[in-house]
């Protein structure tokens, strides 16, 4: 495999090291060689004293990250293989090794930001999106729930909206990542161009991070519409905020103000589609993480993987969206009112937070 072939590709300019995801074709899915290609680059940036600064962008114009390679997880469990503890142990340390990582690092985000690129996201220093970006944790639509530090920073958004997010899996665009505050900054995307030439010719000094802040100010911001969610987040804290998805769901299907019906009714319609299940511990996970370490919510994200494949819905979910297509997923349960609460606890038994 020649350098170009490369899932990941990685070049230095002027002190950047240039970090880029290099699977176009499959929307720059990660893979487990991917996950490692990341984490060494990283490593070894951060111990060159001539890198100041990364830059962590994409291959192509339709994602930055759309996830992980589900299919292969997929596949690897059917077979009797090990893959998904593999890689949900080493995605889950890269991604928390980004959110400490000790030099500044810049996050291009330009199409689909989905799951795992999420997580590679999440952590940087700056978040810089187009106005073409669409973000999301979809994972409850696969039978699965959001993880890649999700239940650390949905839970932080202001009010309700990260459970929204996470129970939904509603994909939102730049002016509402904007307001939700899982981005910094929209470079409207014919100034990506100007970033490369400014990063390319910048006089670093002692303070980098200051100078990529003044860099992108100096480019301006994409004129954007105005955050939906802005409009809508008095609704979203009322209703999410009840205390479980079937009530949370009734509350939807029985909202009766006129400027709140429609969007009330798709969105009840919405969570129709998702897996009972996946909704329910996505909704406890995401109660749990608002009081638990960054840490410590990787250690029950991972806990819950471990006994997701052969619990959950995931298998079912890959199958039907991903595999045969037929998009007719058979949940177990297959609605809210045949999930009992207890199956739900079950999955957080034996989980011990850290006493730090």
């Amino acid at each position: 495999m020649s350098g170009s072939e490369l899932p990941v590709l990685a070049e230095v300019r002027n002190g950047v090291g240039h970090l880029i995801l290099n699977r176009p074709a499959g929307l720059n899915a990660l893979t487990l060689e991917m996950v490692r290609l990341l984490a060494d680059q990283l490593h070894a940036w951060a111990a060159d004293p001539a890198i100041r600064v990364v830059v962590l962008r994409a291959a192509g114009d339709k994602a930055f990250c759309a996830g992980g390679d589900i299919r292969a997880l997929y596949d690897s469990h059917l077979s009797g293989g090990e893959l998904q503890r593999y890689f949900f142990e080493e995605e889950y340390a890269l991604d928390l090794y980004i959110h400490r990582y000790p030099k500044p690092l810049l996050a291009l985000m330009d199409g689909f930001v989905l799951g795992g690129g999420m997580g590679l996201v999440q952590g940087a220093a700056l978040r810089v999106i187009t106005e073409r970006a669409r973000l999301g944790m979809p994972e409850v639509g696969i039978g699965y729930f959001p993880d890649v530090g999700g239940s650390y920073f949905l839970p932080r958004l202001p009010g309700e909206l990260g459970t929204y997010l996470g129970v939904s899996g509603r994909h939102i665009g730049a002016a509402d990542a904007l307001y939700c505050g899982l981005a910094d900054h929209c470079l409207p995307r014919e100034r990506l161009v100007d970033l490369d030439a400014g990063l390319d010719r910048i006089s670093w000094s002692t303070a980098p991070l200051d100078d990529l802040q003044r860099l992108l100010a100096s480019l301006g911001q994409a004129e954007l519409p105005e955050a939906e969610l802005a409009t809508l987040r008095p609704l979203i804290d009322e209703h999410f905020a009840l205390p479980d998805v079937p009530a949370i769901r009734a509350a939807l299907r029985g909202e009766s103000r006129p400027q709140w019906q429609a969007w009330a009714t798709e969105t009840a319609a919405l969570l129709d589609t998702r897996s009972p299940l996946a909704m329910a511990v996505t909704l406890e996970l995401l109660r749990r993480g608002r009081g638990l370490s960054l840490e410590d919510c990787f250690a029950l994200e991972l806990h819950l993987d471990l006994q997701w494949f052969e619990r959950g819905d995931f298998i079912e979910g890959v199958r039907a969206l991903i595999v045969d297509k037929d998009k007719r997923p058979r949940w177990n349960p297959p609605n809210l009112e045949e999930l009992a609460p207890q199956r739900v606890q079950a999955f957080f038994a034996g989980f011990q937070a850290s006493r730090a």
